[in-house]
């Protein structure tokens, strides 16, 4: 019989997969954001990825398509907020002083936060209006 741990692996890979597959480096420990993220220069985008359904049909679905804008991030980031609870909470830190949201989306220039999209800013949009918030973000703070 398979473990609890070992089936919600199995349901939440494919999550993970949909991020990854576009560019996007998972930190699953706090110690992967904390030698990670201080250190990056340029534009980060941290994606709080989520099993809830505004993370599938919304949220993974826009930034993937944001990525085809002329300007984005320099880095590409992601932790899943209920699945790696540590990371989720170490990089949460840098998205100070917005409260825990996910999904949502962080971008970060040289460390310090710049802006941040929240749940409720996905979870009322359609796909376009959420992928158009994140291609003005990249307008704006990215080379």
């Amino acid at each position: 019989m398979m473990s609890y741990e070992a089936y919600m692996s199995q349901v939440i890979q494919p999550m993970r997969d949909e991020l990854t597959r576009v560019g996007f480096t998972e930190l699953r420990t706090p110690e992967e954001v904390e030698k990670t993220l201080p250190e990056l220069k340029g534009t980060t985008l941290v994606v709080v990825n989520s099993v809830c359904g505004c993370a599938a049909g919304l949220a993974r679905p826009a930034v993937a398509h944001s990525l085809n804008h002329e300007k984005k991030p320099d880095h590409l980031y992601t932790v899943f907020a209920g699945q790696d609870k540590e990371a989720t909470a170490k990089a949460r830190e840098y998205f100070e002083p917005y409260p825990p949201s996910s999904p949502s989306f962080a971008l970060l220039k040289d460390g310090k936060l710049v802006t941040m999209i929240e749940r409720h800013q996905i979870e009322n949009n359609d796909l376009e209006t959420i992928a158009s918030l994140l291609t003005e973000a990249y307008d704006k703070y990215c080379d």
